[in-house]
């Protein structure tokens, strides 16, 4: 799948309590729905897209997974971003995802 759309939005990071205490950053659901309307073919399993993030400088590949409980798509930010951008807990973040 080549990347063909940009999507930009500003959310806070927060951390996953349960086991391995991942960060991650919910999409707005508006943003999320319209993600999935146009991209539901290309998810893999258990929801998830393959998509490019940018935050500041940094550019990565990674994927989004839509979560049915919070009914929207989340964004893993593994340390090394969060550690670069100094980025920490309770931040908004603005972020371009291109899928």
């Amino acid at each position: 799948m080549e990347a063909k759309i940009n999507y930009q939005f500003s959310a806070a990071l927060w951390k996953y309590e349960g086991k391995g205490s991942w960060y991650f950053i919910a999409l707005p659901k508006r943003l999320s729905n319209e993600i999935r309307k146009n991209n539901f073919q290309f998810e893999e399993g258990w929801g998830r897209l393959k998509i490019i993030a940018a935050i500041k400088s940094i550019e990565w590949k990674t994927a989004i997974w839509f979560d049915s409980k919070k009914e929207t798509y989340l964004l893993p930010i593994k340390a090394e971003i969060r550690q670069k951008e100094r980025i920490k807990e309770g931040d908004t973040i603005a972020i371009t995802l291109k899928v």
